[in-house]
């Protein structure tokens, strides 16, 4: 008589013996493929050389170096000078330029190289940075380790580097016709912000992929929608406060007013509205752009000391302290801010400025995501 099969009994192969099936993870975990880390440590890469761009490109600005190379060629200009005949005729181009026509006169050519390989090797690292996403995309998407819903965001970075490339040279063009002796400052503005965005999108993108998908989804129940949304405007204003900073340094504002609190012994620069038609002052009034910088500042401070209080009350610790840690970061940032204007803005505490801001964006975006995927601790507190 036959034995009687369980009814969750599994199937016998052919040969009659049981194969016993591995245990199946759910569904949600099932778009993860395996390359999550992997795939986060190339961002993380790309983050540090971003950082990297952003503070050489200040320095290429600080050294005056912006216009040395008069041509934009992507792919040909990765070679640099190759014999004096060659730096001869880099030489020739940049004697063509408002800036030595104006500004340069003084320089020989060996003068001239050092401003060239600063602005050689600021576009140099453009091209790393470039060909160290396209190796990595293309090595995650030919073995298809891309997890579900990633492609288009990798994409993306590709896409808006390749913009940036071409922004850069916008700005350039700028500085080189005309009566100008320097890139127009709402260009230099616009080149930086948008890197700022992609370390911006970067960073956000790391943060997704440093926990499971199923972690994130529990996490979302948990979800501060009240400081999350405080973050989003957090994040608004101190990138509008970037901008504004760029503006400045477009110009060499920072060195117009080296008084403070006041500008000039007033609280408001004289001649704030000098320039013909008055909305070019917002651009190119060093004491209006170097003002609007400052009040700007005073009240991201106090705006930052409302979302402080707020991300104190968070139930979640890692949330409290990355908050804390975004407020710390902006206090030394605007301290350094007043650093630099009273010792008119020297170039080692320019660039210290600059780099800061960048570690400011970090931490706020963090805070940022902290609120919108909170750490829920236990309640041993592991």
């Amino acid at each position: 008589m036959a034995e009687k099969r369980a009814i969750f009994e599994e199937v016998s192969g052919g040969d009659g013996a049981k194969r016993p099936q591995p245990p199946q993870g759910g569904m949600i975990d099932r778009g993860k493929g395996g390359a999550r880390g992997a795939i986060r440590a190339w961002l993380v890469v790309l983050a540090a050389l971003v950082f990297v761009m952003i503070v050489v490109g200040g320095l290429t600005r600080l050294t005056d170096s912006g216009l040395s190379i008069t041509e934009w060629r992507p792919v040909t200009g990765a070679i640099p000078p190759m014999s004096e005949a060659d730096w001869a005729s880099e030489f020739d181009k940049y004697k063509q330029i408002p800036e030595w026509q104006i500004q340069n006169r003084w320089m020989e050519l060996d003068d001239f190289k050092v401003i060239y390989w600063w602005e050689w090797g600021h576009r140099q690292l453009g091209r790393v940075i470039g060909l160290v996403w396209a190796a990595g995309f293309l090595w995650f998407l030919l073995r298809r380790q891309i997890p579900a819903g990633w492609t288009g965001r990798l994409l993306l970075l590709g896409a808006l580097g390749g913009a940036q490339g071409a922004i850069g040279w916008w700005m350039v063009a700028s500085g080189l016709s005309g009566t100008m002796t320097d890139v127009a400052s709402y260009r230099l503005a616009t080149h930086l912000g948008l890197a700022f965005v992609i370390l911006g999108l970067i960073t956000w993108y790391a943060l997704l992929l440093s926990r499971p998908e199923r972690a994130l989804m529990q996490a979302r129940r948990a979800r501060e929608g009240k400081l999350f949304s405080l973050g989003t405007g957090w994040m608004h204003f101190a990138f509008l406060q970037i901008l504004l900073g760029a503006l400045v340094a477009g110009i060499d504002a920072g060195r117009s007013y080296t008084d403070w609190p006041l500008m000039g012994g007033q609280i408001i620069p004289p001649d704030p509205l000098m320039i013909e038609p008055v909305w070019r002052n917002f651009f190119e009034n060093p004491g209006l752009v170097q003002f609007i910088h400052r009040v700007a500042g005073y009240l991201l401070l106090a705006f930052t000391v409302v979302i402080f209080l707020r991300g104190r009350k968070s139930a979640h610790a890692a949330t409290r302290a990355a908050f804390t840690a975004a407020t710390i970061a902006l206090v030394f940032q605007i301290t350094l801010g007043i650093y630099t204007v009273v010792t008119a803005a020297p170039w080692h505490i320019a660039i210290l400025h600059q780099g800061a801001a960048v570690l400011l964006w970090v931490l706020i975006i963090r805070a940022r995501f902290l609120a919108q995927y909170p750490r829920v601790q236990s309640i041993r507190g592991n």
